[in-house]
């Protein structure tokens, strides 16, 4: 899913594809529990595709129930090796119950794009 993210930025550009991940209804970038985020490098959500309310929110301070600053965590993967996976807790977008999550990260021009999967 990663990878249809970067392939959707590439074509049709930044905004269409925010809007896409942004879009519930866009079966491309929305899979059961299976989603994408997108975050610029200084912690502001431009796409969330389970929580659409994040966007335009800067989320560089948030700390998980384990006190882990993920999207911290989120952006150093991206400005370093530029790809790898991050574990922190998160809410599950079905259940709304916190769950352990891993979500693989890429760096994407100026952003960070992400796709996570819960683990019961």
């Amino acid at each position: 899913m990663v990878k249809r993210v970067q392939a959707s930025f590439d074509g049709q550009g930044a905004d269409a594809t925010f809007a896409r991940i942004n879009d519930l209804s866009t079966p491309e970038f929305h899979d059961r529990d299976l989603y994408p985020f997108v975050y610029d490098l200084k912690g502001l959500n431009v796409a969330h595709g389970a929580r659409p309310v994040l966007v335009g929110k800067n989320l560089s301070s948030l700390k998980d129930q384990d006190g882990k600053y993920l999207i911290q965590e989120i952006i150093a993967v991206a400005t370093g090796p530029g790809s790898g996976w991050v574990d922190y807790k998160w809410p599950h977008p079905i259940t709304n119950k916190i769950e352990d999550k891993s979500s693989y990260i890429e760096k994407l021009g100026d952003y960070v794009v992400g796709v996570g999967i819960h683990k019961p």
